[in-house]
């Protein structure tokens, strides 16, 4: 293996090193998002027990209401909202969640998948490091890399030196 497999061996390495960060992005958002419906759904059964509640307004500042009504506003896609009833608008956050958590299960095995290509990538790139290594010490006298002599670059309208 010569030093271009080896480069292209790291950049392999780097470029699923940074799809592991973005899958792990992706995990956080969607977990975020998971608490926040699971939030809902709790709250939905609790108003349905007909205890009053405290509404969050912002700033520290919260609201205590009596829900009187069996009817909630949901989000039903493209910013569209619909008064539904409470049960029914749990069954759709429940829907949600289950969506949730495939896309959860399929970025956790994405990422798992990526780390035993990283893993075994980076054990490919240490053991051809190393034979290069031994090769390189066994061989002192032969150089690793044919060099190219640097050419002078001449500057426009300058005249010729003793050098060139």
């Amino acid at each position: 293996m010569d030093q271009q497999e080896l480069q292209r061996i790291a950049q392999l390495v780097e470029m699923n090193r940074q799809k592991m960060a973005r899958i792990e992005e992706q995990v956080t958002k969607l977990t975020e998002i998971r608490l926040e419906q699971l939030g809902v759904v709790a709250s939905l059964k609790v108003l349905a027990t007909n205890q009053s509640t405290m509404i969050p307004l912002g700033a520290g500042v919260q609201l205590p209401a009596s829900p009187n009504g069996d009817t909630v506003v949901i989000d039903i896609g493209s910013g569209v909202q619909a008064e539904k009833p409470r049960k029914e608008a749990i069954e759709i956050l429940e829907s949600r969640l289950s969506e949730v958590d495939e896309v959860l299960t399929t970025l956790q095995n994405e990422f798992a998948d990526t780390e035993k290509v990283v893993t075994e990538l980076a054990s490919t790139f240490t053991e051809a490091a190393k034979n290069i290594q031994a090769q390189a010490e066994e061989n002192p006298d032969e150089p690793a890399a044919p060099s190219k002599p640097a050419r002078r670059r001449r500057k426009h309208g300058t005249e010729l030196t003793l050098d060139d």
